[in-house]
């Protein structure tokens, strides 16, 4: 089947997320539509699917104009979305799921559950999917419910399939899985729509690749583009995609994690003995699927976790269970993996989230009143320095873009005199552009001497940054390695799996590792 978008226009107010946009996508294409944070990738796709009503335009599908009151009329029309946050419940079995909200009667008005399944084992034994149709959900691996929501869509008969953000959860091996699942529906006629931010998924999978800023395209390009050549068509500039880094000159330990333990509001272990060390001039990178304890790892250290065992020291001091206002005072700096909820007031000012952290005292704070003089001052120089594209220091911080919210909380957190520096999902929903200034800055602080903890799922990212990377599975850490590891390795590691060659790295490893220059693109 093909789409045609043509002359797309949706507006939220005086801000137009999609500006006159026009799109085709051929039976048997894997069309990647790639763009910043913030383009307005998700909303042309949100109204493909019925979940917006576009102000202007028109879809049509094999040439016939279509209208969408909702994602029903998508679905039955032949079109399919496989979203980056499953829409699956987890109790459910997997034939339970596929036939969510599409139930099928059999004789007296029962389920057909039989049907679903017997579905369910066709689909997946059509693409070698693997999937057994009476498993729980919430028991499956994540690269295998991504493949419920495929199969789900395939069977509703979807001839056009939205893939929004697939790999964000997945491991390495995962992602090359789904990139040859991708490559099967493709040669079997299917017309896919591939939205990402990862050149090198773009470049490895798509037949072509559209690019949209601020809400226009402003080209196609060939996967045969270099990585550069499309990351200066999503932000309009040129684009360092590497980190430019010396070798780690790493000193005394100054943050050691002794055998952690953190038990959840219900009983769980989130995090189990767990033991580590930061140097001081290094960068330690925590890598691993989302979900298997590095929040809550990056939460006890700050003082947010109630309960919590074993020692956290820095530099010789027992930082254990100290509030989260001590730890700051201690000298930790801190980047949330969720800034929007908590490392941002979205209603405050530039200004008056600069000061979040010091609020009680010096130096904006006199004998309980505001110094709003020097907050201006020091506001106006973070803007300056961190290059927070603002219409000033009064602007509320909920009307930035993602990337200049980022830069307020670093400049936020860089600008005290900090003995140990803990980021966690420092470029999570951010363009390239924002990116090279966030990576440049983490590495600076490194070359400042000051420990420095980035804890990224986006794998790229880790093996660009680390100086050692630890590896995190279900609570625990299996391995510390260096930062040159092979990819392949690691996303073994991700997965719970130690192969030989890395147990013998982690043992080596457990001193300071000299650094590499990192290399890889980090988009």
């Amino acid at each position: 089947m093909k789409l045609e978008l043509r002359g797309i226009t949706k507006r939220f107010g005086a801000l137009t997320a999609n500006d006159h946009i026009d799109l085709t996508v051929e039976p048997g294409e894997i069309h990647a539509l790639l763009g910043e944070n913030g383009a307005g990738k998700s909303t042309l796709m949100n109204v493909l699917y019925g979940l917006y009503q576009a102000d202007e335009g028109e879809i049509l599908l094999d040439d016939v104009a279509q209208h969408f009151d909702g994602p029903g009329d998508a679905m039955k029309a032949g079109i399919g979305m496989v979203h980056q946050h499953f829409m699956l419940v987890p109790v459910f079995t997997v034939a339970e799921n596929v036939m969510l909200g599409h139930e099928e009667t059999a004789f007296g008005g029962r389920l057909d559950l039989p049907g679903a399944r017997a579905k369910v084992r066709e689909i997946s034994a059509r693409f070698g999917f693997d999937v057994d149709p009476d498993a729980l959900v919430e028991e499956l691996p994540v690269g295998v419910q991504q493949r419920v929501e495929i199969i789900k869509a395939l069977s509703r008969d979807a001839k056009v399939l939205v893939f929004d953000e697939p790999t964000a959860v997945l491991t390495p091996q995962e992602t090359d899985e789904l990139m040859a699942i991708m490559r099967q529906l493709r040669d079997a006629g299917t017309a896919i729509v591939f939205i990402t931010h990862k050149l090198r998924e773009v470049r490895e999978v798509a037949s072509r690749i559209t690019v949209i800023r601020l809400g226009q395209v402003v080209g196609e390009a060939s996967p045969d583009a270099s990585n550069a050549e499309l990351a200066s068509l999503m932000v309009g500039r040129s684009v360092e995609l590497t980190v430019q880094k010396e070798p780690a000159t790493p000193g005394d330990e100054a943050l050691v994690v002794d055998d952690l333990r953190v038990v959840d509001a219900i009983g769980q272990v989130v995090v189990d003995h767990v033991s580590f060390e930061v140097r001081r001039g290094e960068i330690l990178a925590i890598a691993g699927v989302q979900g298997n304890g590095q929040t809550e790892l990056t939460e006890a250290i700050l003082g947010l976790q109630p309960r919590v065992e074993g020692r956290i020291t820095l530099d010789g001091k027992d930082i254990t269970g100290l509030s989260v206002r001590k730890v700051l005072d201690s000298g930790v700096g801190f980047v949330p993996e969720d800034r929007t909820e908590d490392g941002l007031v979205g209603e405050f000012t530039i200004a008056e989230n600069l000061m979040l952290d010091r609020s009680q005292s010096g130096p904006f704070v006199k004998r309980g009143w505001l110094k709003l003089v020097d907050l201006a001052a020091f506001a106006t120089e973070k803007v300056r320095e961190f290059d927070i594209r603002s219409q000033g220091i009064s602007t509320p911080v909920g009307r930035l873009s993602g990337g200049n919210q980022q830069k307020v909380v670093l400049a936020r957190e860089l600008s005290r005199d900090l003995r140990l520096f803990v980021a966690a999902q420092p470029t999570r929903g951010i363009d390239v552009g924002s990116i090279e200034f966030v990576h440049k800055r983490i590495v600076a602080t490194r070359d400042s001497g000051v420990p420095v903890i980035v804890v990224s799922t986006e794998l790229d990212e880790v093996t660009a940054l680390a100086d050692r990377i630890a590896v995190m599975y279900r609570g625990t850490i299996i391995g510390i390695v260096p930062a040159d590891t092979p990819r392949d390795v690691l996303g073994l590691m991700m997965a719970g799996e130690v192969p030989e060659a890395a147990e013998t790295r982690a043992t080596a490893s457990a001193g300071a590792a000299p650094s590499t220059t990192g290399t890889e693109p980090v988009a």
